[in-house]
């Protein structure tokens, strides 16, 4: 059983733009990431894909890559 929380939708807490990122993740930058208020009240950081957001839109889980949540900004 896994301790992360059900990852649906939620609210965009706050967010970035990565622009200097770690060796790895250098030929996907810049990227944006966020700390999503989920909607069962439980806070967890991940990326967007898709659009860029801002504090406040509202955001659906697109699913895990090498355990990270991605995000997706809703219509």
């Amino acid at each position: 059983m896994s301790d992360r929380p059900p990852l649906t939708a939620g609210t965009i807490y706050t967010e970035t733009v990565v622009h200097s990122p770690p060796e790895p993740l250098v030929k996907e930058a810049p990227y944006q990431i966020a700390i999503v208020e989920l909607d069962s009240g439980s806070r967890v950081t991940g990326r967007i894909e898709g659009d860029r957001v801002s504090i406040g839109d509202r955001v659906s889980f697109s699913g895990f890559r090498n355990e990270v949540p991605f995000f997706r900004k809703s219509s």
